[in-house]
């Protein structure tokens, strides 16, 4: 999927091969309306993003030319300038960016659906009915929630502490941009806005009752997890979020069996958060199939281009982005990097890639908090993605390597599943929301504050606990560097200060 930001080992696969053929593509919605021009052949059925001059008039003659030129409008997008539109002809694309008004066009696919990953690491580890009965002895003992003795996490950011002074207000929402949240789940439920959630697979939100629930409860499960950490409620059943006075909600924008993210989900996931008065948003992937998008690609500069447009539409109304860096342990500030895994929906290939030219979208997008991944001794997680200048915060994201103090034992992060269960993940994916709730609980605290600064009070009351002693890949100082940015997130502080 957009890889949420966990893996397996070093991503975990979700995907299945599937062939776009006119069965699937009417299924998703892919053929054209008997409205729009028949399209000429020569390719598989692929979806564009158009971005244009914002406004009606220009939206609409570009619109009149995608029809001319053999493709079908989806969704219009005319507050930002962005056009979702499939097409078969190869040249549709280049075609399009001699349109007057185009500022940009480009595939946001390379070939028919195939397969993607999460940025979680590692296998899913479900709780065991030991660690169950041993975490709540303790939480009788001592008042927790039941499974609350196993969040080593939430204790790193002092969030139990900051819960008893005030655990977020009601009318504060993070929106989960992911592959779907399961609101039956009893930590869930108390917190879940219908009303404020969506399917937004394909680029058209669609609301109806229970559209926001994950395609498949086992490889789509990511989404769920992510929603725990943030909100689940003390209630007395299983685990605590960061932030369990706050509302979460759900924008699903993976496809269905590949788990793929596409920028035109994500365009619509970001605008529908603003025009429903959405706080925060969650982004634990990154948008495929390209790890990082360059601009000298013209689709890979489209993609840039219409993401950035939704995201900054949604800052510009109030909302806080929250985005994780990534699990391949590089170094997001160095002059060069690799990508072995691009484009990930047909066959990737080795590229060398300019930090300063090709972004992981949206994590790297102007006004986004990016956060990387700590583990339990208050190291960087070693897969975390780091870089002076790049990672703004840091937060709890597991390590197997860093084992906590009973009963927890376990590195990684225990949060809600579909069907009323629980799991362990890690990753990047799993340290985002841990700062998404924190700037719940700041939005809570200060509901007037703009996302400027949310963005800065996370950096201010952050606690950074320097490079490690012969560390050569930290770089920077006590109070900013490359494995922490301004430092580890602190929910408490949130609530106090």
């Amino acid at each position: 999927m957009a890889r949420p930001l966990s893996r397996p080992r070093n991503r975990r696969l979700r995907a299945l091969a599937v062939p776009l053929g006119l069965a699937l593509a009417a299924a998703l919605g892919f053929l054209p309306s008997a409205a729009g021009a028949t399209p000429r052949a020569g390719g598989p059925l692929l979806s564009y993003v158009v971005n244009t001059v914002p406004g009606h008039a220009t939206v609409a003659k570009v619109e009149r030319a995608i029809g001319r030129a053999g493709g079908t409008v989806v969704t219009a997008h005319e507050r930002i300038g962005v056009i979702v539109a499939h097409a078969a002809d190869p040249r549709f694309a280049a075609g399009i960016r001699t349109v007057p008004g185009v500022q940009s066009a480009g595939a946001t696919r390379t070939a028919p659906l195939r397969q993607s990953g999460t940025d979680d690491v590692g296998k899913p580890q479900r709780i065991t009915e030991a660690q169950r009965a041993a975490a709540e002895r303790t939480a009788r003992a001592t008042g927790e929630e039941p499974l609350e003795p196993l969040q080593w996490d939430i204790r790193a950011i002092r969030a139990d502490l900051a819960a008893k002074v005030n655990p977020g207000s009601r009318k504060v929402t993070v929106a989960v941009i992911d592959t779907g949240v399961d609101d039956t789940h009893p930590d869930l439920k108390p917190n879940f806005s219908a009303r404020q959630s969506a399917n937004c697979v394909g680029g058209v939100p669609d609301t109806s009752p229970g559209a926001w629930r994950p395609y498949d409860p086992v490889t789509d499960a990511h989404g769920t997890h992510v929603a725990g950490t943030i909100a689940a409620a003390r209630n007395g059943v299983g685990v605590t979020g960061v932030a369990p006075g706050v509302r979460v909600s759900a924008l699903k924008v993976s496809e269905p069996g590949t788990g793929l993210f596409y920028a035109e989900s994500v365009v619509c996931a970001f605008v529908f958060a603003a025009d429903h008065h959405v706080q925060v948003t969650n982004n634990s992937y990154y948008v495929d199939p390209w790890m990082f998008n360059c601009k000298d690609d013209a689709d890979q500069a489209a993609i840039v281009d219409a993401v950035g447009r939704a995201a900054k539409y949604a800052q510009d109304r109030g909302v806080v982005n929250v985005a994780a860096a990534g699990n391949a342990n590089a170094d997001l500030a160095a002059d060069k990097l690799t990508d072995t895994a691009s484009p990930n929906d047909s066959t990737p290939v080795n590229r060398t890639v300019d930090p300063t030219r090709c972004w992981d979208v949206p994590t790297q997008l102007p006004g986004t908090v990016t956060v990387a991944a700590t583990g339990s001794h208050r190291l960087k997680s070693g897969y975390s993605n780091y870089g002076l200048g790049q990672i703004d915060v840091a937060a709890p994201g597991g390590d197997t390597r860093q084992v906590p103090e009973p009963p927890a034992k376990n590195g990684n992060v225990l949060s809600t599943i579909p069907g009323g269960d629980w799991a362990f993940y890690a990753g990047t994916s799993m340290a985002s929301p841990h700062v998404a709730g924190v700037a719940a609980l700041l939005k809570s605290t200060h509901p007037k504050a703009s996302p400027q600064e949310i963005r800065w009070l996370l950096k201010q009351q952050a606690d950074n606990p320097g490079c490690p002693t012969g560390d050569a890949t930290c770089t920077g100082t006590r109070y900013v560097n490359s494995h922490f940015g301004y430092g580890i997130v602190d929910a408490l502080n949130a609530v106090t200060e």
